[in-house]
């Protein structure tokens, strides 16, 4: 499964990206908000920082208002993935700018038949929102094997399923276990994913161990 960092922190994305554990970011007004810098000029950086798709979302809500500026954002690197709303005007924008080779993310996923209209669409990906199911009392990881099921049906349908609105280890565990193709985390999720206390506890040993020896690699 592909780790993207949620976030548009440039500095956190730059730290992550060096661990080698990044292969794209998603971000959405509300972060980019977060910084209070210019949207494009944090994009760009993004862009520059990781090799793979940079979510940059357009903020129009009609079709075509939806593809000039998705056409805007594209123009700002080659690895911007343009990200619409799951709409039906979304739809239409997104077919449009994926026949003209632009990635695209369809967002704001919640329910299978509207992963398959994204997929039917062109979508490069989709976001179905785990977290934000499980807050109203439903199974978001049903959600993501519902859309593995039905895209597996399918040999045409390539659109790779991004887990997203992930609050924790167990939803990246779950989601990978459910086939996800991605799975988008802030950044402290993904941080947290190497912990464990026995790994703590067992590197404290070894390391009181290779002390008593007065030894030095080096």
């Amino acid at each position: 499964m592909k780790f993207f960092v949620d976030t548009a922190d440039v500095d956190e994305i730059a730290e992550l990206a060096a661990t080698g554990l990044v292969d794209g970011v998603t971000t959405n007004p509300s972060l980019v908000a977060k910084t209070g810098r210019d949207f494009k000029t944090v994009i760009r950086e993004i862009c520059a920082l990781v090799d793979g798709p940079v979510s940059a979302e357009v903020a129009a809500t009609e079709a075509d208002a939806m593809v000039e500026e998705g056409r805007s954002l594209a123009e700002i690197a080659t690895n911007v993935a343009v990200k619409v709303p799951l709409t039906l005007d979304g739809l239409k924008a997104c077919r449009t700018l994926t026949q003209a080779g632009t990635m695209v993310n369809v967002t704001l996923c919640f329910n299978a038949n509207q992963a398959l209209l994204a997929a039917k669409a062109g979508a490069t990906f989709v976001s179905p929102f785990i977290g934000r199911l499980d807050d109203i009392g439903l199974d978001g990881m049903e959600l993501i094997e519902e859309i593995r099921q039905i895209y597996d049906n399918y040999d045409a349908l390539s659109t790779e399923i991004l887990a997203a609105s992930i609050r924790g280890a167990n939803h990246v565990k779950f989601a990978a276990m459910a086939g996800a193709d991605v799975a988008t985390v802030p950044p402290g999720v993904l941080r947290g994913l190497v912990m464990h206390p026995l790994t703590d506890k067992g590197l404290d040993a070894f390391l009181a161990d290779w002390k008593k020896t007065g030894q030095s690699i080096l």
